[in-house]
């Protein structure tokens, strides 16, 4: 890939010139430098505005599946029953966190292109003692979204904590946060800053849970980041890292999350409209389940091939499916930096082309 390449993949995303500047800021020690303590609160007060929540906030030096396993290793104690509920890839696979932490994972797990129905939810409920519930808001290796409003709130009537992957949403579509009680966010997904961090919104019940189930692990814990006995943070931040969200996060707030999201959807619908013009269907086959940050064509057999043609003939770069449809789907990644019609417009040109 050269600085010519037109980034166009669902994460990491294209960085914008300022975001990768303010990487090349000198960087504060983060264990002893005074002033490193307001500037940190101050970011988190602006991951908490996008975020849209009063919940606490926490940024973890690592990335997004960090947060994954971290949420589950912090609220999850031996034997407790989590209900999973999988459409895709990521949802499938909270299963597995959940058996690592010694849990029992209830998998839930419907077809790729469907979305959840809320009375079997409610029905699964009923029937079993859930400590907690796991799911993803946007299944980025099929381009689906998930409406968890009224599930959400059967959970919280239930006393059960939510977990939510909104890796690939956070910052592209608006996300109930307001009643999820962890939510996970990935820097570089729709917030357009290098991959390395995982950001977090903690609501007060997770918290009394985590510092109620006995942690087994460090470094894959939230606990650290809530005890006030403990130095203002676990281990030395990836401060560089922080100047990009710090700037990413500018962006978003200066543009108005109300604007921003319009962005993505108005973006969103050209790709799948010049898309089914080239013949070309959206993988959930359901408009109500495409995303706004990244859209999956169904190209069966041959998406390596064009992924492959569309680099080296146009420099534009997009990703294939995953796992068993790693080549039955063409994956362009319109969040963040990419919702802009023009580089979507450009992606499709060179996509005809090579279909032509």
């Amino acid at each position: 890939m050269n600085d010519e390449t037109l980034v166009m993949t669902p994460g990491p995303t294209a960085i914008p010139v300022d975001v990768r500047n303010a990487m090349a800021r000198s960087a504060m020690n983060p264990d002893v430098d005074p002033e490193f303590a307001s500037y940190y609160e101050t970011l988190l007060d602006k991951l908490a505005r996008v975020y849209d929540t009063n919940d606490e906030m926490v940024i973890l030096g690592g990335e997004g599946i960090l947060g994954l396993e971290a949420a589950v290793t912090s609220l999850v104690a031996s034997d407790e029953d989590v209900l999973c509920l999988g459409n895709g890839l990521y949802g499938d696979g909270f299963s597995d966190f959940v058996e690592m932490a010694g849990g029992n994972p209830v998998s839930h797990s419907i077809d790729y292109t469907d979305g959840f129905d809320a009375d079997e939810i409610a029905s699964l409920v009923e029937g079993n003692d859930f400590t907690a519930a796991t799911m993803v808001h946007c299944e980025t290796p099929t381009g689906l979204l998930n409406d968890f409003e009224e599930i959400l709130t059967i959970l919280r009537d239930a006393g059960i904590l939510t977990v939510v992957d909104a890796v690939s949403s956070l910052g592209g579509t608006p996300v109930p946060v307001e009643h999820i009680d962890v939510c996970l966010g990935g820097s570089q997904k729709c917030f357009s800053s290098p991959p390395g961090l995982t950001t977090v919104s903690v609501s007060d019940s997770a918290w009394e849970k985590v510092e109620n189930t006995e942690q087994d692990s460090f470094y894959t814990s939230l606990e650290p980041w809530h005890d006030p006995d403990f130095s203002f943070l676990p281990y030395t931040h990836l401060v560089s890292n922080l100047y990009a969200l710090d700037a990413s996060l500018d962006r978003i707030l200066d543009e108005g999350l109300k604007s921003v999201f319009a962005r993505h959807e108005e973006t969103a619908q050209l790709c799948r409209k010049r898309g089914r013009e080239l013949g070309l269907e959206p993988f959930p086959g359901t408009e109500s389940l495409c995303s706004p940050t990244v859209t999956a064509f169904e190209i069966e057999g041959r998406a390596k091939e064009i992924q492959r043609r569309l680099h080296d003939s146009h420099d534009v770069l997009v990703a294939t499916g995953l796992g068993e449809m790693a080549d039955d789907i063409l994956r362009i990644g319109h969040m963040g930096y990419n919702a802009q019609k023009s580089r979507v417009e450009t992606t499709m040109d060179a996509l005809e082309s090579i279909l032509d």
